[in-house]
């Protein structure tokens, strides 16, 4: 019996890692049953009457005259979900790059809502939450030909904001919440000290009665930097949206620890946009939805390494690239340089940049087996002479394959110099930019993604030409062809750019031309092709023949 491949070990035990981590995420949303004594109960198991109130603060423990009130409701439906919008005055100290906290208040009916009167000891929760947040200001965007021109007084005016705001970047400022998020544990439970999940112990109080007080919580998944607004020194009102939503114990266990976590990747040094994204995949409350996103991603990032492992592997043991367009290829280079400066200049998240990265490396790693160039001690590039060296019918393959080459490139590129230059110009009229830099890019990008397809053509044609698909690295592509459509399930969770969302259905179409080819020309593995380079084999039994004679 043969042995598995370390490919397929390989996914074997990442499939098993995968469900195993399902399953434990599953037991977070297993009811807590008390196994020991002394047991105690929540307090909302006696449905009680509750009241709620909101303040405000420039401290997280202020005195009575630092309160501001802004909402009191005697008879609160805590079962229910509710939003409210409130009118903020912002306080000086706030303005002047300080903090300003919400202060959230459940308390039993009768019992008094005056900050200075509250029961600390008694039945009362009081949750704490800051409103503000330091944050560097986001880059703001102008159309490049007004600046400076009178005619058009406010786009100028808005282009030298930007300008003068552009040292000031480097300092982090106080942003406020427009959007805040606050959860209620209210499933019917009871635990003992030692049924108690860790996530929770920090928060259980409990009163004389062996009651557990009302648990409060921010709700991290929704706690995005979308919703952060930059605080100025004329900013005196400021108007934020009260979420309140009753959880399960699941969904309150599975916040814990997401906001664990994401301490913990502070602390690995991910930037906030990253984690923020990482948020936003587990922001959804169905639990089917959540779980179905970590196998997709998990089976992404797996296909991502076998697609990138066989694609080495097959150019690495490529000695004669008959079949293989060149101009594809440095294309393809190209593209993925400019896809990765744009989506860094876009801060995109690092689960788009980090496989973008590794796939432009990869793509220049070819253009030197391509173009046979190689890297001298003296630090200079030249070209090897390995055409000499080579069989002649495998010369002439190569030779064939870049006339069809040239010939399709310059059918090509009639449509696509004029194409790119009309849109760049666009863009530069209607368009605003943060910088010259930004509409280079962003017009660049947009000639890779709206024609990226068409520089696929070259490649296609050659396989017309040649009547061939035997010398392109199907296994890779197959892996790449899984990932095109695990993207565009991606496009719509993970932030991106709207054009890289639309590259992934373009992906997906010219994966099924390249499938129509296959089908349409077979290869047979038992007749060698001396006009193309087909596989492994072929390439061995010719060095044998060498070393013979």
């Amino acid at each position: 019996m043969a042995m598995p491949s370390i490919s397929t070990m390989l996914g074997v035990v990442f499939f098993a890692y995968i469900v195993h981590s399902i399953y434990q995420m599953s037991q977070l949303f297993t009811k807590l049953e008390c196994t020991d004594t002394p047991c105690y109960e929540s307090l909302l198991g006696d449905k009680p009457r509750l009241q709620l109130a909101l303040f405000t603060s420039t401290t997280r423990t202020p005195i009575s005259s630092e309160v501001q009130d802004i909402y009191k409701e005697q008879n609160f439906n805590y079962w229910q979900s509710f939003e409210h919008d409130f009118e903020l005055n912002v306080p000086l100290k706030t303005r002047r790059n300080g903090t300003m906290y919400l202060h959230v208040v459940l308390a039993l009916q009768g019992e008094p809502l005056e900050w200075k009167t509250l029961r600390r000891d008694g039945p009362t929760t009081v949750h704490t939450l800051s409103l503000t947040e330091y944050m560097l200001p986001r880059a703001e965007a102008f159309n490049l030909l007004s600046e400076g021109k009178a005619t058009e007084p406010e786009t100028a005016a808005a282009s030298q904001t930007a300008k003068k705001s552009a040292p000031a970047a480097a300092r982090p400022s106080t942003h406020i919440r427009s959007n805040v998020f606050v959860s209620l544990l209210t499933d019917m439970y009871s635990v003992s000290q030692a049924d108690v999940p860790p996530e929770l112990a920090q928060l259980i109080r409990v009163n004389r009665n062996q009651q557990i007080l009302p648990i409060l919580q921010t709700d991290a998944f929704n706690t995005r930097i979308k919703h952060l607004v930059p605080i100025t020194r004329n900013t005196t009102e400021f108007t934020f949206s009260f979420h309140y939503n009753p959880v399960g114990v699941g969904k309150l266990r599975l916040m814990l620890i997401m906001e664990h976590a994401t301490q913990a990747l502070y602390k690995m040094g991910f930037a906030n946009k990253d984690v923020d994204e990482v948020k936003g995949i587990f922001s959804d409350t169905n639990m089917y939805l959540l779980c179905g996103t970590i196998l997709i991603s998990s089976v992404h990032l797996l296909f991502d390494f076998l697609s990138f492992k066989n694609d080495v592997a097959f150019w690495r043991s490529k000695r004669s690239y008959a079949g293989l367009s060149t101009r594809t290829t440095l294309w393809r280079a190209f593209s993925q340089i400019v896809i990765f400066l744009y989506l860094f200049d876009e801060q995109s998240s690092y689960l788009v940049l980090i496989p973008v990265g590794l796939g432009m490396f990869i793509e220049l790693w070819k253009c030197k087996k391509i173009l046979r160039l190689e890297l001298t001690f003296s630090g200079f590039i030249r070209r090897k002479l390995e055409q000499a060296e080579q069989p002649q019918p495998s010369a002439l393959a190569e030779a064939q394959t870049q006339q069809f080459d040239r010939q399709g490139m310059r059918y090509l590129s009639y449509l696509l110099y004029p194409l790119c230059v009309a849109g760049a110009i666009y863009s530069l009229i209607y368009q605003p930019h943060r910088s010259w830099y930004s509409w280079t890019l962003n017009s660049l990008v947009n000639g890779v993604y709206a024609f990226g397809f068409l520089f696929m053509l070259p490649q296609l044609f050659v396989n017309y030409k040649l009547k061939s698909v035997a010398a392109l690295p199907w296994r890779a592509f197959m892996y790449k062809a899984f990932n095109t459509f695990i993207d565009d399930f991606f496009a719509f969770i993970i932030t991106m750019p709207t054009a890289h969302r639309v590259a992934c259905l373009r992906d997906d179409i010219v994966f099924l031309i390249y499938l129509y080819q296959r089908w349409l020309y077979p290869v047979d593995k038992s007749r060698v092709d001396t006009g193309v380079a087909i596989t492994e084999t072929t390439e061995a039994e010719d060095d044998a023949h060498q070393k013979r004679d």
